[in-house]
């Protein structure tokens, strides 16, 4: 037996599985999904966001990518966002990424990727912004990992950049926005910081109208 052919024999086994245990399960998915949270995830393997979290299919909205980033040209993120937060009205973004992180290792180096050099361009602005302090670790494993921190520190104060979450915290003073990282060597999340839904806590010059803001559809 293949990979490829396990993975479909697994399947099978998990879907009779679930049903032996709740027959009702898979009639709830396929009617309706109401998650409460959104998560940004990295893209990486070893960080599947249900597994991490103790949580049923259905109980989070997923997006992932390289280095869990929130680009404001990337037309997916943004699908992603603008479905999470005024279709599905989540209460919750969880913008998660883990120490040892690759795409963060990479956007330091020196090498020439190809196209994802595009991509990392956007942590290298993030090392450039914490420079002196980064500068300052002599140790190539705790420079990556300090900086996986404040990638994620930086891809929340993003989020709340967009209309799409200033305008659900107009609405409906919701969603609030998570930074974790999670330990590969330990299976444990890291709080590092939430943001809650308040027009104080984005930077004047990010706050679009409100009034503007009430007229989006």
């Amino acid at each position: 037996m293949n990979q490829y052919e396990k993975l479909l024999l697994q399947n099978k086994s998990w879907s009779e599985e679930m049903s032996e245990l709740d027959k009702d399960f898979f009639t709830r998915l396929a009617h309706q999904q109401k998650p409460k949270f959104l998560w940004i995830g990295c893209s990486d393997s070893r960080v599947p966001a249900n597994e991490i979290t103790g949580t049923d299919p259905g109980e989070i909205f997923v997006h992932r990518n390289i280095a869990n980033m929130v680009v404001h040209t990337d037309l997916n993120m943004l699908s992603v966002l603008q479905y999470a937060v005024e279709v599905l009205q989540v209460e919750h973004i969880i913008v998660c990424g883990h120490y040892g992180c690759g795409g963060v290792e990479a956007a330091i180096s020196h090498n020439n990727l190809g196209l994802i050099n595009k991509w990392l361009r956007n942590i290298k602005e993030v090392y450039l912004t914490y420079e002196d302090e980064l500068n300052q670790i002599e140790d190539h494993k705790t420079k990556v990992n300090r900086l996986v921190e404040l990638n994620i520190k930086e891809q929340c104060a993003d989020l709340i950049k967009t209309s799409i979450v200033q305008k659900a915290w107009l609405e409906r003073k919701s969603p609030q926005i998570h930074g974790w990282v999670y330990g590969l060597d330990n299976g444990l999340v890291k709080e590092l910081l939430t943001i809650e839904p308040d027009i104080e806590n984005i930077n004047p010059i990010f706050r679009y109208n409100e009034e503007q803001l009430k007229k989006l559809t």
